[in-house]
Formats: structure tokens, sequence, C-alpha cells
């Protein structure tokens, strides 16, 4: 029966340690409490060794080498370019007084491979300067020989040129060597060879062409001997290869490859 207002209350005081307490449950709260607390410290100090490891390089990588620790590329191993200049000087429109190292015979072999890959080549007449110029004097006549058999008569033809080399009317002959790497091999003071990696363009550009430019990618390696004053060719060897996978790209139209042709010159080339 539910007391009214009236009625007298009745308190129960217990004893002092029997009395009801707060303290069990802060003595509970104080465990998780410090956990939390443990926690952020430990957030804290992997965030602030993070940021401060960020900027440091890897002590394995060569990014966190010194200059004189990191690697530099062997004679004729590496694909680093050397940042030497092309030579200043030419004979013939070809590159000339290279120097006497192994990058000198390196830039040599690339600008005889584009010399040797020119249009210029079907042409008696200026192949014949093109060979006086980039071959050790020793080697002029076989090589000579050699190259009338590779770019003359029947060569020719196949290309749809004439006799001395020229394209039909209305039709530009476009023949132009890339170098896009070279490697010495063997080096020495006086011999070395250099092959030149190369891709190349090959055809008749016009609409009424039967023989479209075509690309096709091959190896040049390049015997040179160093004459006292520059490296000349005395030998040299093609073989096909490597080829990329061709990409996925819309050929070009005859006009356009016409304009390219006449509208971008060559270069030329240093290690």
């Amino acid at each position: 029966m539910p007391l009214s207002d009236d009625q007298p209350h009745t308190r129960t005081r217990l004893p002092v340690g029997e009395q009801p307490s707060s303290q069990p449950t802060t003595r509970q709260s104080r465990p998780l409490r410090t956990l939390l607390t443990v926690l952020a410290v430990v957030t804290l100090l992997v965030v602030a060794i993070s940021i401060a490891n960020r900027g440091k390089a890897d002590p394995g990588s060569t990014a966190g080498r010194s200059a004189d620790a990191a690697p530099t590329a062997a004679s004729g191993a590496g694909p680093a370019p050397s940042g030497d200049q092309p030579v200043s000087t030419t004979t013939n429109g070809i590159g000339s007084g290279f120097p006497h190292t192994d990058q000198g015979a390196q830039s040599a072999a690339a600008n005889y491979a584009v010399a040797i890959g020119s249009a210029d080549m079907f042409r008696t007449d200026s192949r014949h300067a093109i060979v006086a110029t980039i071959t050790d004097p020793s080697a002029t006549a076989a090589l000579q020989s050699r190259l009338d058999q590779g770019f003359g008569g029947d060569t020719a033809t196949r290309y749809g040129l004439d006799a001395q080399g020229h394209a039909p009317k209305g039709l530009t002959f476009v023949s132009r060597t890339v170098p896009a790497g070279t490697k010495s091999v063997d080096y020495s003071d006086s011999d070395t060879k250099v092959e030149v990696w190369c891709t190349g363009l090959t055809g008749l550009a016009g609409e009424r062409s039967v023989r479209p430019v075509t690309e096709n990618w091959f190896t040049l390696t390049l015997t040179l001997h160093w004459t006292g004053s520059d490296w000349k060719l005395t030998d040299y060897a093609s073989r096909q290869g490597p080829a990329p996978m061709p990409g996925d790209q819309q050929a070009a139209t005859a006009e356009e490859i016409t304009g390219a042709v006449q509208q971008f010159g060559g270069f030329r080339y240093a290690r």
C-alpha cells in the first residue's frame, strides 16, 4: 500500500563501512582511461616517425647514395646518354673530328649509320662521296664495291627508282635511318666495334605509290679504326631487330608522309 504524504518516513542509517559508495565505478573506469591514453601516445609516435622518415631515401636505393657511390655506366655497357655535345665540324655534311674516346667512337658510328641509311646512298655520285668521307682509306675500295652492289642496280629498281637512283615524277623517295641507341664492343684506342640499334623508313611517298613508306628495325655493327685524327669505318654488318610491338596507330596519308619528309630535317648524333 503506497504511503501518503502525511505518513511518517523511516530512514535507516547503515554503519560507515556498509554504506554504498561510487568508488568501485571510478576504479573500474581508470584502467580503460589508461589504455586509451597509451594507445593515443603510441599512435602519435607512429605518425611522428612516419613524417620524420618521409624525406629520407632508402639506404638500398641509388637515390640515397652519394654522387661518388652512384653506379655509372661502364664502357659501352650502359644506356644512359653521356651528355657530350655533337661535334661541330662536318665533312660533306657528315659529322667529323670525333673524340678519341669510347663515346667518340659511338658518336661516329651513329652518324655513319645515318649516312649509310640515307636516300643519297641510292645515287652513285653521292654514295661515292659518302663512302670516301666515312671510311678508312685502307678499306675504301672494298667497302665501295660492297655498297655499290648493295644500293645500285637491282636494289634501286626494287624500290621503284631508276638506274641513277631517282624516284618517278610526282613521288618522293624516302630512306632514313634513326639511331635508337649505341653500344661499343671490344673498345681499344685503335679499333672498336659499335652496334647501332636503328629504326628505318623506306619507300616511295605519293598518291600513286605502289611501294608506300614502311618502317623496320635493325642493328648495324660498324667496325671503326682510329686514323690519328678521327674514327673511320673499315667494315659493317647488319641484322634484323630487335623490333618492338607495332603500336595501334593509324597510318598517315601519302600527302602527310611527303610533307613530313620535306619539312623535317635529320640530325647529327652524339653519344
